[in-house]
């Protein structure tokens, strides 16, 4: 009897390590460096030579079972880089897990704007992603995350499947921040009320610093279509959003970054151009 030949699952194990230093007035990507389908557009300067953008692009569009990425990125002292996507990470559905491992290091002085577009779990997914930030001294960071349980505009709940997420952020080896989520398909948490609540969209946006309570009831009444709220914590500002979209999720997140931005990081808010494409 002939042996049945397994059938073969292609897999992307893809690496992307960047760096960044000031020189000058001039903030430089100094470190380029992947391995497999992860990549970045050339560097921008909408904002003037100060602010470094990138854009992170995944090429295959999408990640299967068995798939991992690992993502580095460090900006070095008085620096400043802006990370950001072109488009949603689509996690499908697979047999097994699939990983993404991101590691953000910002030196004295330099600030990181991490600014993604959404995280689509498709059902059946098994997304798992964990997150390390590490600060020295007066680094500033603006860190967002939106992540979308099934596909609501095609009526698809996520019923199987598991999303799995780890976040620490530690300033000068102390932890400021650490968090961890498992949400597995059909659990009760997604309608409970005291979990997503129906709401399969939900959003996380923690930035370091501190601001006055004007600021913070500003925020507190921006005009959306989410239920969020914002807390100041000592040091860092952490705010949370359930919404029925991503793209409502995503919105709120970019009026709060523009109020936020010229108050904890000194500087108008300038939208990166691939947010209205």
């Amino acid at each position: 009897m002939t042996a049945l030949t397994p059938l073969f699952t292609p897999r992307w194990h893809a690496e992307l390590e960047l760096g960044y230093a000031r020189i000058g007035e001039t903030t430089r990507p100094v470190l380029r460096r992947h391995s497999g389908p992860l990549r970045v557009q050339k560097h921008l300067y909408a904002e003037g030579p100060e602010v470094c953008q990138h854009i992170i692009v995944h090429p295959p569009g999408g990640i299967a079972g068995g798939d991992r990425l690992d993502i580095q990125a460090r900006v070095g002292a008085s620096a400043w880089a802006q990370l950001t996507s072109p488009g949603a990470a689509k996690w499908y559905r697979a047999t097994g897990p699939a990983s993404q491992h991101l590691q953000l290091y910002v030196e004295a002085g330099a600030t990181l704007e991490w600014l993604p577009q959404e995280t689509i779990v498709y059902c059946g997914a098994q997304a798992e992603l964990s997150t390390r930030i590490e600060l020295e001294g007066d680094a500033r960071l603006f860190y967002w995350d939106v992540t979308a349980l099934g596909r609501p505009a095609a009526s698809e709940r996520f019923d199987t499947g598991h999303f799995q997420a780890r976040l620490d952020i530690r300033r000068d080896g102390e932890l400021l921040w650490h968090e961890r989520q498992r949400v597995a398909g059909g659990d009760g948490l997604l309608d409970s009320p005291i979990g997503l609540d129906g709401q399969p969209v939900f959003a996380t946006l923690i930035a370091s610093g501190e601001i006055d309570a004007a600021l913070l009831e500003r925020c507190r009444d921006v005009p959306s279509q989410v239920r969020g709220d914002l807390t100041q914590l000592p040091g860092l500002l952490v705010g949370r959003c359930l919404a029925h979209e991503a793209l409502h999720a995503r919105a709120w997140l970019i009026e709060l970054w523009r109020l936020l931005r010229p108050e904890l990081l000194g500087r108008q808010a300038m939208p990166p151009r691939i947010w209205s494409t």
